[in-house]
């Protein structure tokens, strides 16, 4: 007896490695669009969890409708039927509304994954399947290094973040669209892929940096994803050649690699210089300052040093997705290039000021505000 074709395969041998060290038992959602990637893993995960070989494991799926596009709830409805006649159960329609800061994409993003965690906490559910490919970890990739990114953002999409797993990373979108076709699956194609004007697409793009938008200058606007899609890397396999999406993705993984080696020395390095004692736990004085000792700082490799930098800002409240390089680069400047300037301000109404050979990270809560700490009113002059 012929086995399935070899998309299908693929697709179900993924599915199995990213749900290997899972429980026996434990339940499983994929979050389910109707589109060829995730349609293919929903099918992957009903072959595998419950109508495959073995005990099997409680599979489920959730649709998230966005509501950006006419018609949005008749296709979360026919992708919520197409979960259930495979076998699928919960399935689970959710209704967003997507508002908030960053861009439409941003927004979505943020609605979808708090639909995916809050059905995810109703039905128990170990792990949460997404369906991005090889494909959208190279526009990913391509996205960061136009946007001048660091490595944590090049390195992409991971496999693995929590609760959320992406089994088909290594795997085309050529691989789910042929897995459709031969299973007689009908996926849904999003009409924004590439028209002109649209939304940007909510329910395929991974999440990044910042806001994809539309391009400013471009008739009527073009989803800046759908055009790296479409235009940009066509552009770049016939010039360069074949294999520009699995480079980038190897760069990604490489990356990512490095990326973790440095942010655990970054970590290392922020725990030891972390003043704590009368301080307060953490390196909190009693109004939330984070204080550090510059001379710990100066003394690691430039890398290291400033990933524990930003860490600190954010420890000490500033938006993570706002804080940029250049905010980075001058509290670096209060660690190694100290010539008395004043304080940094930083996103999020954080302020940090060097004094007395520590660095105070806070939001300001009086006239002194931040540095009001250190020790006992000096000026900040060191």
């Amino acid at each position: 007896m012929a086995g399935p074709a070899p998309a299908v395969a693929a697709v179900r041998a993924a599915v199995r490695a990213a749900l290997a060290d899972l429980p026996p038992g434990a339940p499983v959602l994929v979050a389910c669009s109707g589109g060829a990637d995730s349609l293919a893993l929903a099918a992957a995960v009903a072959h595998v969890c419950v109508h495959g070989a073995g005990p099997g494991r409680p599979a489920g799926a959730v649709v998230v409708d966005h509501g950006l596009q006419a018609g949005s709830a008749d296709v979360a409805r026919a992708a919520a039927a197409a979960c259930r006649a495979l076998g699928l159960d919960p399935v689970r329609v959710v209704t967003v509304q997507v508002r908030g800061s960053g861009g439409p994409e941003a927004a979505a993003r943020t609605a979808r994954y708090g639909a995916l965690d809050a059905v995810a906490d109703e039905v128990g559910a170990a792990a949460v399947l997404l369906g991005h490919t090889l494909d959208d970890q190279a526009e990913q990739v391509l996205l960061a290094l136009a946007r001048g990114s660091g490595a944590r953002s090049l390195a992409g999409m991971r496999p693995v973040r929590g609760r959320l797993r992406r089994p088909l990373l290594g795997l085309r979108r050529a691989d789910t669209e042929a897995a459709c076709a031969a299973l007689g699956l009908v996926p849904w194609h999003d009409p924004t892929n590439g028209r002109p004007g649209a939304a940007v697409t909510p329910d395929d793009a991974p999440p990044g940096d910042g806001p994809d938008g539309v391009l400013d200058g471009v008739p009527d606007g073009l989803p800046l994803r759908s055009r790296v899609r479409a235009e940009v890397l066509p552009v770049l396999e016939d010039v360069l050649g074949p294999g520009v999406a699995q480079a980038l993705a190897r760069t990604a993984a490489q990356l990512a690699e490095d990326a973790d080696a440095l942010d655990a020395a970054a970590g290392a390095l922020l725990r030891d210089a972390l003043l704590r004692g009368a301080l307060g736990a953490d390196g909190a004085v009693p109004d939330g300052v984070v204080v550090v000792d510059v001379d710990v700082l100066g003394g690691a490799p430039v890398a290291v040093r400033r990933r524990a930098l930003r860490a600190a800002a954010v420890r000490a409240g500033a938006a993570s997705g706002a804080l940029a390089r250049s905010h980075v680069l001058v509290l670096d400047a209060l660690v190694v290039g100290w010539h008395g300037q004043g304080p940094a301000h930083l996103p999020g109404r954080v302020v940090a000021r060097r004094a007395c050979g520590r660095l105070y990270l806070g939001r300001p809560t009086g006239p002194d505000h931040v540095g009001a700490h250190a020790d006992h009113g000096h000026d900040g002059q060191e």
